[in-house]
Order: structure tokens, then C-alpha cells, then sequence
């Protein structure tokens, strides 16, 4: 090995300088520079005797970031001045909070204690002085929140209203549904599924999954393409038609449009699909049990005569304001319930989540836009033929492209047909 190759005479090291500069252990070498550091034994002045060190130091660091004094928070306490600490402030005042036996300790410090105490525990010793110190807190911090989620709450209604008329009122969604309707219809022709009158929207969700002979071509490509097609003629009829194939194209480009824009029509679908009905439910059971919150500290706390007038005039705005985001919620559950039915008819009662519907619709449309953008492309490359704009024959026969498809997941159950929309 190398090491091997190493005479212990080749080189020599100045000892001297090494133990100058770094320090090193000697046969003979006294303790000398251990003598040199104090003794860890804690100066009476340190706090750590009331408080845990970790949430001692933890707390002297809130203050020192959140810069403000003892003083300014139990002013801010006693007179329930909520705009005078703001959220953040009262959420970091919550997690100071001491325990029972911290708290026991703390009021029964005496200023002449030959324990000292740190700023930590200063400013807890300060804030605990006040009668219900944290139940104000508690009572602040729902005052400091309730505009914002009162807020939340009603846009959330607002939402889910808006969802439930844009589903019902949206033309081209109904006509899709009828699209896919015929289309399975004609598929079927012949079976017990072939005279279906209504489907669980969930169908939509399998169109994607039904291939044409030619392997490539899906059922909602071809009911995509039908669409565009009706609607590309509608928008188009008015115009003067000088160069067919060119005309054909725009007229493609013009159906493909209105089509790839139902997912912005169906936006606020989009966004009800994402909320969670107990959620929303437990937030509003929230808004309306802070209100204890107040009350409690009222009860307990009679001194504070500026700090019950803050409190009292909260209470009045905010039991209205309770009283309404109730109310939008009643309707909102309410609308939601019937544009389920609306589209499911009796079976909506088996839906396991009521917001289920919006669901769906958003799922299909994240399908329905990929689709769009593949029609969108197979148009392009299809406008230098006439003969072969799509690669569904446009022969009205559906056989030769679907021969084997038997069930198009059409329901037609008694439950469904019961389920037609009215």
C-alpha cells in the first residue's frame, strides 16, 4: 500500500506552530484550557424555571418577528381592539397559550423571586393578568376572520347556483345529450336499448372509451364531429357559399368553435366540482357556533366596559350576517338537488355525493377538449380532399363503423326513463 511506502524521517512537522494554531492533546498536557471555560451552571437571571426552554425561545422569537410590545397587546385585549392585532397576530397569541401549570407558575411569580424571568415569560406573565385572556383571543381571532369567511361561504352558494342554471340553460350541452342519445339509439336499433329516452350523465364518460372498425375513431369523436357539423351549418347559412371545399372548412372551423367553448360556458360547473358539500356545511356550523365564542367571554367578563361594547356591536352585525349565509346555503342545496333530478331523475336520490353531477360534467369536459383539439387537427389535414374531410364515414349508416357495439351504456332501465328531462 502506499502507506507503506512512507519513511517516518522523510519529513518533519513544527510541532510548536501545530499546537499554536490548533491545539493539540500531549502526554503532558494539563487541563489548562478547559479551566478556562465557565462552568455551564445557569445564572439566576435566566428564565427556562417557568416556562419549557424550546417554547420559551419559540416565543421570544414571535415576538422579536412580530414586533410588537406587551403593552400594545393587552391594551389591544382589554378593549377588544381586533383591527389593533389583525389575524396573524391573535393566531401566534393562540399557540403561545400556557398550560394550566404554566399559568399557576406565572401568577404566582413574585417580583423579588431570585428566578428571573425572560421576555418570554414576561409578556405571558403581562397577557394572563387580563381576566379570560385567551378566551378574548379566541373571541378576537373570530371576529378578525368572520368577514373573509362569510365571504368565502357566499361566493362558494353564489357558485353552485350559477353551476346549476348554467347546466340547465346551456343549449349546446342539451344538444350534445341529445346527439348521444340518437346516437345509441341508432346503434342499438332493434334491442330492448334501442328506444332509450334519458341516460345517467356518467355515460358521457364512457363515449371515449367506444372504438369504431377503424380502431381509432371513438363514439365521441363521431357525436363531436355531428355537432360541429350542426352547428357549423347554422352559423353559416346566412353567408354567400362562392368556393365549397373552402366553405366546408369554415363552416367545420366555425362548429369546432362553438363546441370547444362549452367547457367556458360550463365554468362555474368547473369550479362546483371542487367543492365539498360537508365542507361548506361544517364551515357554516363553524360561523354559527364563534358566536358562543363571544357570547362566552361577555358572560364571564363583566368589567370591561369598552371592551363589551366592541363585542356587542360585533354580534349584531354578525348574527345577520349568519342569517343570510344560512339562507344561501338552504337555496343552493336546494337548486343543486333539483338539477340533479333534473338530469337523473329518481336515481338522483342514490347519488352518494351531492355534488356529484358537477363532477361528472367537468370530468367529460376535460375529455370533450382533448377531443376538440384532435377533431381540430383531422379537420386541418383533411381540408386539401373533399372526398375525406373526417375518417367516420359520412354515410348515415352507423354499422360499418360500429357493427359489434350492443350496449352503448344508454340506460333505459324503468328507473331511467323515468329520469327524462321534463
Amino acid at each position: 500500500m502506499v502507506w507503506d511506502q512512507l519513511k517516518s524521517s522523510s519529513f518533519k512537522l513544527n510541532e510548536e506552530m501545530i499546537e499554536t494554531l490548533f491545539g493539540c492533546n500531549t502526554e503532558n498536557a494539563a487541563p489548562k484550557e478547559k479551566k478556562k471555560v465557565p462552568p455551564a451552571i445557569p445564572s439566576p437571571k435566566l428564565e427556562n424555571r417557568v416556562l419549557d426552554p424550546k417554547k420559551s425561545q419559540n416565543i421570544a422569537i414571535l415576538l422579536r418577528a412580530l414586533n410588537v410590545t406587551k403593552e400594545e397587546v393587552c391594551e389591544a385585549l382589554l378593549e377588544g381592539s381586533t383591527e389593533s392585532l389583525g389575524t396573524e397576530l391573535l393566531e401566534t397569541l393562540l399557540k403561545m397559550a400556557p398550560t394550566k401549570e404554566e399559568e399557576l407558575k406565572l401568577k404566582e411569580h413574585k417580583d423579588d423571586s431570585p428566578v428571573k424571568l425572560g421576555p418570554a415569560e414576561k409578556f405571558l406573565k403581562a397577557v394572563i393578568d387580563i381576566p379570560f385572556a385567551f378566551k378574548r383571543v379566541e373571541a378576537m381571532l373570530y371576529i378578525a376572520n368572520f368577514d373573509s369567511e362569510v365571504s368565502y361561504l357566499k361566493n362558494s352558494f353564489e357558485t353552485l347556483e350559477a353551476a346549476c342554471e348554467e347546466l340547465r340553460n346551456s343549449r349546446l350541452f342539451l344538444k350534445l345529450l341529445e346527439a348521444v342519445l340518437k346516437t345509441g339509439n341508432r346503434m342499438n336499433v332493434g334491442t330492448n336499448r334501442g328506444d332509450a329516452h334519458a341516460f345517467k350523465l356518467d355515460t358521457l364518460l364512457k363515449l371515449a372509451d367506444i372504438k369504431g372498425t377503424d380502431g381509432k375513431t371513438t363514439l365521441l369523436h363521431f357525436v363531436v364531429q355531428e355537432i360541429i357539423r350542426a352547428e357549423g351549418s347554422r352559423l353559416s347559412s346566412a353567408k354567400t357559399q362562392t368556393n365549397i371545399l373552402h366553405s366546408d372548412f369554415e363552416c367545420k372551423k366555425l362548429g369546432l368553435k362553438v363546441v370547444a367553448g362549452l367547457s367556458s360556458e360550463l365554468a362555474n360547473v368547473k369550479k362546483a366540482a371542487a367543492m365539498d358539500s360537508e365542507v361548506l356545511s361544517s364551515y357554516v356550523s363553524k360561523l354559527a357556533g364563534g358566536i358562543v365564542k363571544i357570547t362566552d367571554v361577555l358572560r364571564l367578563n363583566n368589567s370591561s366596559k369598552q371592551f363589551q361594547e366592541s363585542m356587542n356591536e360585533f354580534l349584531k352585525k354578525a348574527e345577520d350576517g349568519i342569517i343570510k349565509v344560512q339562507a344561501q346555503e338552504s337555496v343552493a342545496l336546494s337548486l343543486v338537488k333539483e338539477i340533479t333530478e333534473y338530469f337523473h331523475g329518481n336515481s338522483a336520490r342514490e347519488e352518494a355525493h351531492p355534488f356529484r353531477i358537477f363532477m361528472v360534467v367537468r370530468d367529460f369536459l376535460s375529455i370533450l377538449d382533448k377531443v376538440c383539439k384532435e377533431v381540430g387537427k383531422i379537420n386541418e389535414r383533411s381540408i386539401a380532399s373533399s372526398a375525406r374531410q373526417f375518417p367516420v364515414p359520412v354515410n348515415p349508416t352507423l354499422p360499418p363503423l360500429f357493427p359489434k357495439i350492443t350496449a352503448m351504456r344508454a340506460e333505459s332501465s324503468d328507473d331511467e326513463s323515468s329520469s327524462s328531462s321534463s
